[in-house]
Parts: structure tokens; C-alpha cells; sequence
């Protein structure tokens, strides 16, 4: 019988999953990625605009600090407030969704969970606020009543679809999604009850106290969460058991892990955390109600968690990198409406930077190995 040959050709390349990565390469991956990310943008800007690519990276600076040369010092200094308090109330909710996270549990509920503890803080503020407002002790007492009513809200609206998912498996990520929608219908129909020429609440009674100013409060409880949820996460007991369930739930059960007991309890963690930033919202920071009161803040916390590898620390900067770049873009969409250049060009350039940081963790995750090309001769 005659040999037949054959050309085998090996891939020019294979992607291997790393099994660890030193913190000074992938931080080396993501500044190389940021930088990469600049210099497509400003190509792009100059190509399509004519205009220097300092000026756009200025106004996106301006929009998240002030510019000193257009503003007031207290108008500049009181943007850069601003920055701040969104950047805590973003880190809050991100907290709130990353022990469920961590469990691979995709908690996509955020925006309802603290939507649901905002309505119930304001029906709380609406419908006792004036009889328990006549006194120092009543006030006092109307505060903690809506920061428990939040809390307790916000733990129910994340415990039915623990639930659902330990009993019966359903899809989390449908079910808590699904929840939002249901939040949202919530909250339009207390808002045409109480006032139907109106879309928003406003707040008469049941107004936090300031801590210096009304956009720290939010700050120190952001800090505050930080803390609390890395120390949670990385030292104590239920934090194991969190870190084993989301490796595999076979392990678990086979060390003797209540998987249903560690998700409904992790996912209550989630709604607390979620049921405080809603009384925050309602009772410090918006001091009204409105169905669109929380911002998306909800779906964008699940890419600040993502991109901190759910680690609470390093969500700080992922949430503040996010604010820095949305209310950038805002700027830049200002500053392009008066050069009759569209305003989502603006959101082009921070897209084209997100993506580039987003897919950096392509490599951080991965390796990639080239292959010499060889052929082989295979006879049958």
C-alpha cells in the first residue's frame, strides 16, 4: 500500500488562562491600555475634528473638577463635591452587588433594590413625617425608621430571587432584571397617587442631618461600607464561605456548606447595602423621589465591581475612574455644540477608552503563545 503524506500545520498562537499574575504586570497591562486608548482617541479627534487633542482631555478633566479660568472658586470647589458624592454613591451600590458577584450569583438587580428602599424611605418621610416631626426625639426616630425601612425593603427585594434560586434554580440574572421593571412600576404609581401632575416626590420632612456639608454623609458611608466589606470578604467566616461557593458548589456541599443557607444569606447582605444607599438617596442626597432617582447607577456598579476583580478597595478608583469619564463626556458634549460637532462624539472618545480598559483584562486573565511554524509529515 503506497504511504500518503500529510501536512500538519500547528495554529500560529494558543490563549492559555494564566494561573497567577504579579500586580505590577497587570497594573504595567492597564496603563499600557489607558495609553493606547489615548493615543487612538486623540488620532481619531484630530482626523475628524481638526481640533488638538489636549484641549478634548482638558475638557474632560474640567468636567469632573471645574475649570477655574470659567468658574467661581466655590462653583469649581463644589463640582469637585459633586464628583465625589457620585463617585460614593457609584462605589455603594458596586459594594452592594459584589458578595452576590463574588458567589457568582449575577445580581442584575441593583437599580430595583435601591429604587424599592427609596419608595419605602419616602412613604415612610410622607406618611409619618409630620406627626413625628414635632419633636427632637420624633425626628431622630423618623431617621432611623427610614433608614430601617430602606434596609429591610431592599433586603426583600433581593431575598425573592435567592430564594427562587435555591429552591427552585431559576435564572437569577432574568429574575432580579425582571424586578427592576417591577420597582419602577412601583414607584410611578405612588408618585401619580400622591401628586399626578408631578413625576417626582419632594421631601418635606424626614431630611438627614448634614455632616458638614450635604455631600459628605453620603462619603464617609462609602468609606465606611469599604471597609466594612473588605474586612468581610477576605477575613471572616461567611466570606469563605462565599469565596467556596463561587469556585464550585460541589466543593461546598462536599465540606458540608449550605449552598441555599450562603446565597439568601449573602444576597440579604446585597439588599442591606442596597436599602441604605436608597435611604440615602431619598433622605440626604436627593431629598425627593422620582423613578429615575437611583441614574443607572445600578447597571453601571456591575462594571465597576468587574473591573476591581470584586475587590473593595480597588473599586474606589474603578468608581471613580467611571464618574471621571461620564461627567467628562458631559462636558464635551457642551463644549462640541459650539463647534457644530455632534455631541455623541463625545461619548465616542470616552466608548473608545473604556474598551480599551475593559479588554485589558483580556490579557490580564490570559496568555497569549506563539507557535513556530512546523510541518510534519504524517503517513498512513
Amino acid at each position: 500500500m503506497k504511504n500518503n503524506e500529510k501536512t500538519v500545520r500547528e495554529p500560529l498562537f494558543h490563549i492559555t488562562k494564566r494561573a497567577s499574575i504579579p500586580l505590577w504586570k497587570s497594573w504595567l497591562i492597564r496603563l499600557i491600555a489607558v495609553v493606547a486608548a489615548v493615543l487612538i482617541s486623540s488620532l481619531l479627534i484630530v482626523v475628524i475634528t481638526g481640533r488638538n487633542p489636549f484641549e478634548i482631555f482638558a475638557s474632560i478633566f474640567h468636567g469632573a473638577f471645574g475649570n477655574p479660568k470659567k468658574q467661581s472658586a466655590s462653583g469649581v470647589a463644589s463640582l469637585r463635591w459633586q464628583t465625589l458624592q457620585e463617585t460614593a454613591i457609584l462605589l455603594s451600590i458596586a459594594l452592594a452587588v459584589t458578595p452576590a458577584f463574588k458567589m457568582k450569583f449575577w445580581n442584575i438587580g441593583a437599580e430595583g433594590q435601591v429604587l424599592i428602599s427609596s419608595l419605602i424611605t419616602a412613604v415612610i418621610a410622607g406618611y409619618l413625617g409630620m406627626a413625628m416631626s414635632t419633636t427632637e426625639f420624633g425626628k431622630v426616630m423618623l431617621v432611623i425608621l427610614m433608614i430601617l425601612g430602606g434596609m429591610v425593603a431592599g433586603i426583600i427585594w433581593a431575598v425573592i430571587p435567592a430564594i427562587f434560586k435555591a429552591k427552585f434554580n431559576t435564572n437569577e440574572t432574568l429574575f432580579t432584571l425582571m424586578m427592576n421593571y417591577i420597582a419602577i412600576s412601583l414607584v410611578n404609581f405612588f408618585l401619580k397617587t400622591w401628586d399626578p401632575a408631578h413625576k417626582q416626590y419632594n421631601l418635606v420632612n424626614g431630611k438627614f442631618p448634614e455632616l458638614g456639608n450635604s455631600f459628605l454623609a453620603i462619603i464617609i458611608v462609602s468609606l465606611v461600607l469599604t471597609a466594612f466589606l473588605y474586612i468581610y470578604l477576605r477575613f471572616t467566616k461567611h466570606g469563605y464561605e462565599i469565596s467556596v461557593v463561587g469556585e464550585s458548589k460541589n466543593t461546598a456541599k462536599y465540606i458540608g456548606l449550605s449552598v441555599k443557607k450562603v446565597t439568601i444569606r449573602t444576597l440579604m447582605l446585597s439588599g442591606a447595602i442596597s436599602g441604605l444607599v436608597g435611604a440615602m438617596l431619598v433622605g440626604s442626597i436627593k431629598l425627593s423621589l422620582s423613578d429615575g432617582i437611583v441614574g443607572g447607577y445600578g447597571f453601571t456598579a456591575i462594571l465597576v465591581s468587574w473591573l476591581a476583580k470584586f475587590n473593595p478597595l480597588f473599586m474606589i478608583l474603578t468608581a471613580f475612574l467611571v464618574i471621571f469619564f461620564q461627567k467628562g463626556s458631559y462636558q464635551l458634549a457642551d463644549d462640541f455644540s459650539k463647534y457644530n460637532i455632534s455631541k455623541d462624539f463625545g461619548d465616542i472618545i470616552v466608548g473608545i477608552i473604556f474598551l480599551f480598559i475593559i479588554a485589558c483584562e483580556f490579557f490580564i486573565t490570559y496568555s497569549i503563545k506563539f507557535n513556530k511554524r512546523k510541518k510534519e509529515e504524517v503517513k498512513d
